[in-house]
């Protein structure tokens, strides 16, 4: 049987600084994004890459004074930037432009101090005006809805503790989600799920990622997030395409082979990338 030769894993959403990088070494994950962690620790990561990773950052996370992830014991004091005002937002976006990291990160979680909406706003359009990327974590009633009426570009999660209304996913088709779906007890899964259906009817974009560090999740591929977003309604090519990115992806060492034929399920591709190797062939 002829080889099968398929562009790598991308982890959308992954936490380095909580998982032995030095695992995902020759594995089938190629490309990963950090999205929160110590400002000096993102910049190492960017200049020497672990593991021969593509490696993209967002620096630390943006939040109110108090607001999550302030105070968690995961989390250090400097991946934290507290930001009160407009004024300071500008300044936040000043120093993610300096050191060239390729994102904001943002957060939203209800119970805790949240971000008001000028200094959200800030964030924003100091971002884009950078053209920068802005990533939300959103937890709670409401805040899809805040990020999506902000701009925000990219959810961290695919909302999992509400139902959006389809008016609100409309209005937020530009979006790409994040899946994170793994992660959740089933019935908050349940939801998850069910917005993605509603969210990529709509006309909205949803790629892998697993919170990587967040809890027991896999250091490497995690088979319940492929699972999962077969459940979500991926299936076929469409499944690849938000698991590996462009079918065609050329860039050197983005490359796996694999003994296997060219995957079209879950159980498929869980199966072809087990049995997959790094190339560093640049044609794909």
């Amino acid at each position: 049987m002829a080889e099968t030769v398929l562009p790598g894993v991308i982890d959308r959403h992954v936490h380095l600084g909580l998982v032995d990088a030095a695992r995902l070494a020759d594995s089938p994950v190629v490309e990963v994004h950090d999205l929160g962690w110590s400002p000096g620790q993102a910049l190492a990561w960017r200049r020497t890459p672990p593991a021969g990773l593509i490696v993209k950052t967002a620096g630390p996370f943006h939040t109110a004074p108090g607001g999550y992830p302030s105070g968690r014991p995961w989390a250090p004091r400097d991946a934290v930037r507290a930001v009160a005002s407009p004024a300071e937002a500008r300044a936040a976006v000043g120093n993610a432009i300096e050191h060239a990291y390729d994102a904001v990160k943002v957060t939203l979680h209800t119970g805790m101090p949240l971000l008001a909406d000028d200094v959200l706003a800030a964030l924003v359009e100091g971002a884009h005006a950078a053209r920068l990327t802005v990533v939300a974590h959103v937890e709670g009633d409401g805040q899809a809805a805040r990020a999506i009426a902000a701009g925000v570009d990219v959810l961290a999660h695919a909302p999992w503790t509400e139902p959006v209304p389809d008016d609100v996913l409309r209005r937020g088709r530009h979006m790409t989600w994040i899946s994170t779906l793994a992660i959740h007890r089933p019935a908050d899964q349940a939801v998850a799920v069910d917005n993605i259906r509603r969210f990529r009817e709509a006309g909205g974009t949803v790629v892998y990622g697993t919170d990587m560090g967040n809890g027991p999740t896999p250091v490497g591929v995690n088979p319940g997030e492929i699972h999962a977003l077969e459940a979500a309604g991926f299936t076929g090519d469409d499944l690849l395409r938000a698991v590996l990115g462009p079918l065609d992806d050329r860039r050197p060492g983005r490359g796996l082979v694999s003994p296997l034929p060219h995957p079209a399920s879950a159980a498929e591709l869980v199966a072809w990338l087990a049995a997959a190797r790094r190339t560093p062939e640049e044609s794909l």
